[in-house]
């Protein structure tokens, strides 16, 4: 049912819902698309995106359901498509070259295939459970085993969780002195993939949501990251708020200091 040859496909079709978004990329003013929450934006970019997306990938796998940011879930939910159709609007109306297409197949809850696609760079991430994650055409293999202080960490401000902008801020200055740097680039979804590669060295974040890291999340289980939430226990995207996540030597000096900021009952 899933196979190189459904993994192919579906990297041909991002790579062609790439180039559309090129195609409008630092073409529209800088306050284009509307706001659906706070600070959080949407464009016909995005729907249009979405909506080849949904087509393209019925085609792929007919039957099975689809669950897209914009569209919300329809169809089948044991066997479903899992859709970011452009993760880093805001970078992308801003015109920064941060943003990604992230598709993934879930089944029974499991994540059995999984794309990135950064348009700007032709960069993709890609892996089926069972196989080699790949950037490109390189695989990545087992992350590294180094320690917080030659880490690189990314974030994301919690603009969808004001409840949690304290602990994030204090937990940031904490953690700031203890590793190499933190980096907030502005699209999740690459920020996972890049833990995954070893480009970055960490990772945490408030209140992402499941089709922000499906896919990635496939990624750094195949090359050994740990990823929980902040009382240590296996991160779920539908039940947890707080996801931490690196190789294991670094996910376990981060976890202390994260959860130490962070309330153990959200």
């Amino acid at each position: 049912m899933v196979d190189s040859s459904a993994l192919s496909a579906v990297c041909a079709l991002v790579r062609q819902v790439g180039n559309y978004q090129l195609g409008h990329f630092r073409t529209l003013p800088s306050t284009y698309g509307d706001e659906k929450q706070p600070r959080e934006y949407v464009s016909e970019i995005d729907l249009e995106s979405e909506e080849r997306l949904r087509s393209g990938l019925q085609k792929i796998l007919p039957g099975a359901g689809f669950y897209g940011e914009e569209s919300g879930c329809r169809g089948d939910e044991q066997l479903r498509w899992i859709v970011d159709p452009l993760d880093g609007t805001t970078n992308f109306l801003s015109g920064l070259d941060q943003f990604a297409i992230s598709v993934a197949l879930e089944k029974s809850g499991q994540i059995e295939l999984g794309v990135v696609y950064r348009p700007a760079s032709e960069e993709s991430f890609t892996a089926l459970r069972g196989c080699e994650f790949r950037h490109n055409e390189r695989i990545c293999t087992q992350v590294s085993g180094q320690f917080l202080r030659q880490a690189l960490i990314g974030t994301g401000f919690p603009f969808r969780s004001a409840d949690l902008a304290r602990p994030f801020f204090t937990c940031a200055e904490d953690i700031l002195y203890r590793c190499r740097g933190i980096r907030r680039c502005g699209s999740a979804a690459l920020d996972l993939c890049y833990v995954a590669a070893g480009y970055l060295q960490g990772f945490w974040e408030t209140d992402l949501e499941p089709y922000d890291v499906a896919a990635a999340l496939l990624f750094m289980e195949t090359t050994g990251c740990k990823i929980t939430n902040q009382r240590g226990e296996s991160y779920s995207p539908y039940r947890d708020r707080v996801m931490i996540c690196a190789p294991p030597l670094i996910h376990r000096e981060l976890l202390p200091l994260v959860s130490a900021h962070y309330p153990q009952d959200i």
